[in-house]
């Protein structure tokens, strides 16, 4: 005890310094004087959060201005290192599949030793796998290196979840989730145009650039984030503290298990559409097809910045899995119709539809889970429930690889669709249940 008391004093002069108060005093100030004007007032959501959800949110917006390379993946394979569709869809399934040990290493060490600490070394390292890459050229280690990414990847994961839940509480958490969902865009909204220039004509730099994002975000958490203290009890029944190990407490929250499994299905959705999508544009475009992605990605990030707020606003009264079920009948109609798209217009209007319902997905999903998981496994519950929920990330580019290369790429957009479909009504099921247990 006396050990830990240090080192939240120690984190807590960090972040009252004169360097770093000046810091998050502003952004904190630019979101609630936002606020106040009538063209702006969706921010209101966001106000009087706590300094440590502002500070993450910038550290989020850096990282999501450098994803330059898992964007544009699976063209680096299958136009640069020579993959078939098959077998580039065997390496995505593999990649979901190296992640899982990361994340459950993750979690149990951020329950141990704390999410400040995990969260920086893992994202250090991760990084430093993208800049070996970045020296290889074309050569056949590169998916390796990708590899070891993502296993240091995984790691950061739950400790970033469990960092930003510990800062929040039931009052405040979905504003934050919705923040922090926020910032990964407005970086993402610039970071895949630039990705798709790169791509082409200094590939090097996919690579470097993305590296070089997370090495100064993970500096930012470090200078500016404190280590949060490590809290006993909750107000919430929902999130009591549990004894004994991560089996005992998950079927302590079965509900919690039935609706990972339901996710799953959106998982395999979202997933087999990320592998499909660049695939399919490039089809009918050619190397204009890399371009229109990039567009594409953009058009996602910059309709989730616009309607994030409106969304959390307006169905935040309404119970949580009503909203993620509504999520998956927009995903369904979304990307199934990309089977039918032809031309780029159709392709953007699409974009739209299916990131509505990512939107109502993602401002959701995290606050039900956060909000059922005990105080005592934050770390651990953040790395499996989503490993559960990402199964069918897991096996989607492979199934993907395998259907488009007997049947067609349209043909996938039909599975897509019907696995949306499942989740959407796996999870009203579980809300008519919880509703009539109330």
């Amino acid at each position: 005890m006396p050990k830990k008391e240090v080192l939240g004093n120690k984190s807590f002069r960090v972040q009252n310094s004169p360097l770093v108060q000046p810091l998050l005093k502003g952004v904190k100030s630019a979101v609630n004087q936002l606020a106040k004007t009538d063209k702006k007032v969706w921010l209101s959501l966001y106000r009087g959060l706590p300094s440590s959800v502002y500070a993450l949110f910038t550290a989020t917006v850096l990282n999501g201005l450098g994803s330059f390379v898992y964007p544009f993946l699976v063209l680096l394979l299958t136009q640069r290192l020579g993959y078939s569709n098959a077998k580039a869809g065997l390496f995505m399934s593999v990649t979901a599949v190296v992640y899982l040990p990361g994340s459950l290493i993750g979690g149990k060490i951020t329950d141990r030793y704390g999410r400040k600490k995990v969260m920086i070394i893992s994202q250090v390292l991760a990084a430093s796998m993208f800049i070996v890459c970045a020296f290889l050229g074309d050569s056949p280690l590169i998916p390796l290196f990708v590899l070891l990414n993502l296993l240091f990847d995984g790691m950061t994961d739950p400790a970033r979840s469990a960092l930003l839940t510990d800062v929040t509480n039931q009052q405040n958490r979905q504003a934050a989730f919705s923040f922090n969902y926020l910032g990964h865009n407005l970086g993402f909204a610039f970071g895949p145009i630039l990705a798709g220039f790169l791509f082409y004509h200094a590939s090097q730099w996919l690579f470097l650039g993305n590296a070089l994002a997370a090495l100064i975000a993970a500096l930012f958490v470090g200078l500016y984030v404190p280590e949060a203290k490590r809290l006993e009890k909750s107000d919430s029944p929902l999130e009591r503290s549990e004894e004994g190990g991560l089996l005992k407490a998950l079927m302590s929250r079965p509900h919690l298990l039935l609706y990972a499994l339901c996710a799953a299905f959106y998982s395999f959705a979202y997933s087999q559409a990320l592998f499909a999508l660049p695939l399919y544009t490039t089809t009918l475009f050619g190397q204009g097809g890399a371009v229109l992605y990039g567009k594409m990605m953009s058009i996602n990030a910059a309709v989730v910045i616009i309607s994030n707020a409106f969304v959390v606003s307006a169905l935040r009264r309404y119970h949580p899995l009503r909203n993620i079920a509504i999520a998956g009948l927009f995903y369904a109609v979304g990307f199934s119709a990309f089977g039918l798209a032809k031309e780029p217009p159709l392709f953007f209007l699409l974009s739209v539809i299916y990131t509505i319902g990512e939107v109502i997905d993602a401002t959701n999903n995290t606050y039900y889970v956060a909000n059922n998981t005990p105080i005592s496994h934050r770390g651990r519950f953040s790395s499996f429930i989503p490993i559960i929920m990402g199964t069918g990330h897991a096996i989607a580019p492979a199934i993907g690889g395998v259907v488009s290369a007997h049947y067609g790429l349209p043909v996938v957009w039909v599975l897509v669709g019907l696995s949306a479909l499942i989740g959407s009504s796996g999870t009203f099921a579980l809300y008519l249940r919880e509703r009539t247990s109330l």
